[in-house]
């Protein structure tokens, strides 16, 4: 099998150089060129064709965040941020993950000085998955007058959306989708490094119509977005509020997708909307199957607009049988006429 073939843009010579050692410490990853700005990446990437980038966030000149959204809208190719930024600063990153890259990991979370660790071996097998997503060009696609479906205009009362890796900028499309006053509140699991939610949620909220929060335990499920926290399963109480489990192990995540769109199913019934996109793994196909099953409708996206297609496929296994590409999905959620939440409210 041929090397996979990565560009980095770092413009610390000391990290580049042990990024540089801890991905070809295999013999399997090959590092063509490191960049120390964004406009020296852009120029090299036609010349090298790198299967995947690492991109620092923050660069001389050009940000990093800017050089994603170049790359994406003019040669996609699978993005890898390495940022330092985490808390407050998470927006930047919030904004390259939305901007079209794949996902993003702490510096403070890698540790290059052992290339052989367990710290760099889940690095190097998570570089490699990464290079072989499909990557297409962001904004994802315009809103047109699609045929009506079965699916328009059912009432829903909660709609949950579950994605990992490509999700950030499929949720960004479809939350500005949505206008300020959307009556129908969205749950949503994203899949993300430790630390960068709360960013995400504060640039999400910044660059959408609608509001969008970090989910707190025991408030009533209003309208919004609201996400689930770092380390917490975000659920629908029978009474319409939202709940937080820190204990529960459901699969290999949490949050977990299952875990919020089953609590939907229980608590919605027929009133309940799933929706799962892209993503490694199969997280949110029993949730969205429950939905399904309880007579909601349950959403997967297609395959040709999914960075990677583990997710829905799963889901689509489970007996999911809509499945649209980004575009349709919200024009769906345009038509739900709302219903009451769990509770009678």
């Amino acid at each position: 099998m041929a090397a996979l073939r990565v560009l980095v843009c770092e413009d610390s010579r000391s990290y580049a150089a042990a990024l540089h050692r801890t991905l070809e410490f295999d013999g399997d990853i090959k590092v063509l060129a490191v960049c120390g700005t964004a406009e020296e990446a852009i120029n090299t990437l036609p010349r090298v064709e790198p299967d995947l980038v690492t991109m620092d966030v923050e660069l001389p000149g050009m940000s990093g965040l800017e050089a994603v959204g170049e790359i994406m809208s003019a040669r996609p190719v699978p993005i890898l941020v390495l940022s330092a930024h985490v808390g407050r600063g998470g927006e930047k990153t919030a904004a390259a993950l939305a901007a079209g890259a794949l996902d993003v990991i702490a510096k403070d979370d890698l540790d290059l000085r052992d290339p052989a660790g367990t710290v760099a071996v889940t690095f190097r097998h998570r570089v490699k998955v990464l290079g072989q997503a499909r990557v297409i060009r962001h904004p994802l696609a315009r809103l047109t007058a699609w045929p009506r479906n079965r699916a328009d205009g059912r009432r829903a009362s909660v709609i949950g959306m579950c994605a990992s890796l490509g999700g950030p900028q499929l949720l960004m499309f479809l939350l500005k989708a949505l206008p300020a006053e959307y009556p129908i509140p969205v749950l949503i699991v994203q899949h993300m490094a430790a630390g960068f939610t709360n960013g995400f949620a504060r640039w999400l909220d910044q660059a959408v119509a609608m509001p969008v929060r970090v989910a707190e335990p025991g408030i009533p499920a209003g309208p919004g977005a609201w996400l689930a926290p770092d380390g917490a399963h975000l659920t629908l109480s029978g009474s319409g509020r939202l709940d937080l489990d820190r204990n529960t192990v459901a699969g290999r995540h949490r949050p977990s997708g299952d875990v919020l769109l089953g609590s939907i199913a229980a608590a919605a019934g027929p009133t309940g909307v799933a929706i799962v996109l892209s993503g490694i793994g199969s997280d949110g196909a029993v949730g969205a199957a429950a939905v399904h099953r309880t007579g909601g409708l349950a959403i997967a996206q297609n395959e040709e607009s999914s960075a990677v297609f583990g997710m829905p496929r799963a889901a689509i296994d489970l007996g999911v049988g809509i499945v649209w590409p980004p575009a349709r999905i919200a024009e769906c959620l345009l038509t739900l006429q709302p219903a009451p939440l769990p509770g009678g409210r």
